[in-house]
Parts: structure tokens; C-alpha cells; sequence
């Protein structure tokens, strides 16, 4: 029923939070603080505040506010009644609370996850779009299932306290995002801004999954034709590999894995790109293909021995591709701009994309 807790004191620092299913990102809280801003005291702030996809439950006692973080509806008296119990909790253990309105002369910063005095000689600022395909590809070149997992790493190196803003060309296609506990929600679900004073380092700021496969393009394509025959001692393997949909950009780090039926012997083949291996104990077959160039298309083909007297393989080996493309997003994912408040120097920023196979495998 209560999602998330979150303990405030009077000045909005979120000191301590309680999650129970999955991590709500402090960011909710944002609409807390807006009705806190209009309340004419802390006595006033109203108990109930409904949200896009949440409700937020307070209370307040000893000079602190206890929120709770509702998705579906539920009797608010329950809530509140549920929040005195948890706050009598505190009073009982821990006394009286002394919990002023300002955060102690100890605190490093009112951000809680970047220290204050930060001072570089350059300031820059990177990001690094990474998306990893999913898919499974049928016998005929069809997509069965088509999926991609992105994630925006940053790497900070600003001076002070800046406030960036980071904008997309197309953010609507993203389902399912993650934040890093500095993004304002808020400010995210009306604009699709991600507006943030970052960490100090490297961090990750969302992650993220484009799941409508008629967004998800396949780079690459495989031409197959592996044959066992009955009663017979060898078989033929015949694979060639190409570029599909790569937006003009190098397909490269190439390598398919087949894991070949327990009948299989050896096998002797002929790349025309690249090398591979076989091994006999584990069946394993590992093609380095390297990268492709269109106008000659790798291939890996010969014969497959098998052992004696062994009845046909029920079913061919499926083939597992991996495979990258540098300043690539296959989303579609694209940067608009990144804008920074707050500092007035002029910072170096550099955005990176790059798509790689995550489990991306070919039925034949």
C-alpha cells in the first residue's frame, strides 16, 4: 500500500527514506515542496496531494515531515494514522525530536550527493548514450522479439554549484526511465527536460528501454544454411553476415558464437573474413569476424563432422551475434542541447553514443 517514506525537516532536506517495493526517486517530493511554498505555515500544508502517478500522504510532528508515497488509492485516514504510529516510533527511541529548520555547520553541502567548494582547472562535461539490442531474429529474417536497453552515463567536472538542463530531439520514444535521485521529476514529466545539479564524477543518470519493435532497428542480417543429413558422417555449414540498417555507420567488434549439437566431431571451415575456432569438448564455434565492409560481405562455410551412426540432430544451433557501432544511438536518441545555470564560466560538453548487442540471437 506505502510505496515510499521519506522524512523531511522544514528547510526540504530529505534526511532519511524508507522504500518498500522498488526506489521512488526523491524527485516525487518536488510536489511537496510546491505545496509546502503556498502553505501560509507548516500547519497548513495540505495532508493529500495527488500527483501524475502518485499520491503523497503527510503528517507533520517535532519539526519534521513525514510523507508517504501511495500509487494506487487508499482510505488517507489509514495513512495518517499509519504515519502518527511511525512517528510515536521515533519520539519513543529516539526522544524528543531536536531537529532544527537549517542543516548543521558539519553538512558538506545542501545537495546530498555533491559536496560544496568543487573547483576545476577545466571544466567539462560528458555523456555517454550506450544502448544494447535485444533480440531474436527467426529462421526467415523476421523479428520474433526486439528490444533495447539504454542507459546515459555522465562524467562531471564542474566547479561550484552548476545546474544543467538536458534536452532531447525525440524523448517520447523512452519507456520505463530510471533517474538518478538528482533529476526533477517534475520538470521531466511536463517538459521531458532533464533538469539536475549533477554529482561531482561519474554517475548514471538514467537508464532507460525503447520496447515498440517497430522502433527497434536490426543492424545486422544473417544468411544461413546449416544441413545434417541421415545416416551420414558430415554435414554443411554456410553462414554470411551483413549490415542491415546502420545509418551509415561502421558495423565492427563482430563475433558469432554456436554452440553445435553434441554429434559434432569437428569442423572445417573458410572464413573469408576474420578467424574462428572450434572447440570439441564444449562444441563451441566462435567466428572473430571483425567489422563489415559492404561491398565484400563476410562468410564462414565447410563441412561439419559428425560421429558415426549418430542419429541426425533433432534441431540446428541457434547463432548468438555481438557487434557495435560507434556514435550510434539505434533508438534514435538524439541531444538537443545542454544548458547550465547557476556558474558563469563556459564549460567544454561532449556527447558519446554508442549501440552494442546484448542478447541477440538467429533461429536456424
Amino acid at each position: 500500500m506505502i510505496h515510499s517514506l521519506f522524512l523531511i525537516n522544514c528547510s526540504g532536506d530529505i534526511f532519511l527514506e524508507k522504500h518498500w517495493k522498488s526506489v521512488v526517486s526523491q524527485s516525487v517530493c518536488d510536489y511537496f515542496f510546491e505545496a509546502q511554498e503556498k502553505a501560509a505555515d507548516v500547519e497548513n500544508v495540505p495532508p493529500v496531494i495527488s500527483t501524475p502517478h502518485h499520491y503523497l500522504i503527510s503528517i507533520y510532528r517535532d519539526k519534521l515531515f513525514f510523507v508517504s508515497v501511495i500509487q494506487t488509492e487508499v482510505p488517507p485516514l489509514f495513512v495518517i494514522e499509519f504515519l502518527h504510529r511511525v512517528a510515536d516510533t521515533f519520539q519513543d527511541y529516539f526522544g524528543s525530536s531536536n531537529v532544527g529548520d537549517t542543516l548543521p555547520t558539519g553538512q558538506l553541502s545542501n545537495i546530498p550527493w555533491r559536496r560544496a567548494g568543487v573547483k576545476y582547472t577545466n571544466n567539462e562535461a560528458y555523456f555517454d548514450v550506450v544502448e544494447e539490442i535485444d533480440a531474436i531474429i527467426d529462421k526467415s529474417g523476421s523479428t520474433v522479439f526486439a528490444e533495447i536497453q539504454g542507459v546515459i552515463d555522465a562524467c562531471i567536472k564542474l566547479s561550484g554549484m552548476p545546474d544543467l538542463s538536458l534536452s532531447f530531439m525525440n524523448p517520447r520514444l523512452l519507456d520505463d526511465v530510471s533517474f538518478h535521485p538528482c533529476i526533477r521529476f517534475k520538470r521531466w514529466e511536463s517538459e521531458r527536460v532533464l533538469s539536475f545539479i549533477p554529482p561531482d564524477g561519474n554517475f548514471r543518470l538514467i537508464s532507460y528501454r525503447v520496447s515498440s519493435q517497430n522502433l527497434v532497428a536490426i543492424p545486422v542480417y544473417v544468411k544461413h544454411s546449416i544441413s545434417f543429413k541421415e545416416n551420414s558422417s558430415c554435414g554443411r555449414f554456410d553462414i554470411t553476415i551483413g549490415p542491415k540498417q546502420n545509418m551509415g555507420k561502421t558495423i565492427e567488434g563482430i563475433t558469432v558464437t554456436v554452440h553445435m549439437p553434441k554429434v559434432v566431431l569437428n569442423m572445417n571451415l573458410t572464413p573469408t573474413q576474420g578467424s574462428y575456432t572450434f572447440d570439441p569438448v564444449t562444441k563451441v564455434l566462435a567466428w572473430d569476424v571483425g567489422k563489415i565492409t559492404p561491398q565484400k560481405l563476410p562468410s564462414l562455410k565447410g563441412l561439419v563432422n559428425l560421429q558415426s551412426g549418430a542419429p541426425k540432430p533433432e534441431e540446428n544451433p541457434n547463432l548468438n551475434i555481438q557487434f557495435k557501432i560507434q556514435q550510434l544511438a539505434i533508438s534514435g536518441l538524439k541531444v538537443n542541447r545542454l544548458d547550465m545555470y547557476g556558474e558563469k564560466y563556459k564549460p567544454f560538453k561532449g556527447v558519446k553514443y554508442v549501440t552494442k548487442a546484448g542478447k541477440f540471437q538467429v533461429r536456424t
